[in-house]
């Protein structure tokens, strides 16, 4: 009997764990204040670790097609390689970033683009 109740509850427990929540894959970003002056080293690097490097690290993997290791790598993917757009499609659509994964929360996409309208502070 007690190792009937301890299957299920470690079924119970096991089954309960995902990963398709952006709590799970994302790390918390508080909202960008707009009198703040979003830095790359503070601000938008850690997204990027926590989101990108899987994939997007150096040499890149799983075809990803460039790095974003290095201050210098994010400012170019989203001046030249449309890091901004493919991090704000919707959620399915196909060139989604992160590559099947769940769509950046919106306040981290905003973050990004204010890194941008701030003039890329490093």
């Amino acid at each position: 009997m007690n190792k009937l109740l301890f299957i299920i509850a470690a079924f119970a427990t096991l089954s309960s764990c995902s990963n398709d929540s952006t709590s799970d894959i994302t790390m918390p970003v508080p909202p960008a204040n707009n009198s703040t002056t979003i830095k790359y080293s503070t601000d938008i690097a850690p997204i990027i670790s926590a989101n990108c490097l899987g994939c997007h690290s150096s040499p890149p993997v799983n075809g990803a097609p460039m790095q974003l290791t290095t201050y210098n790598d994010v400012k170019n993917a989203i001046l030249t390689r449309g890091l901004i757009d493919r991090i704000s499609r919707a959620q399915g659509t196909p060139g989604m970033m992160p590559n099947g994964g769940t769509r950046l929360p919106q306040e981290t996409i905003d973050r990004i683009i204010k890194w941008q309208t701030d003039g890329f502070v490093n």
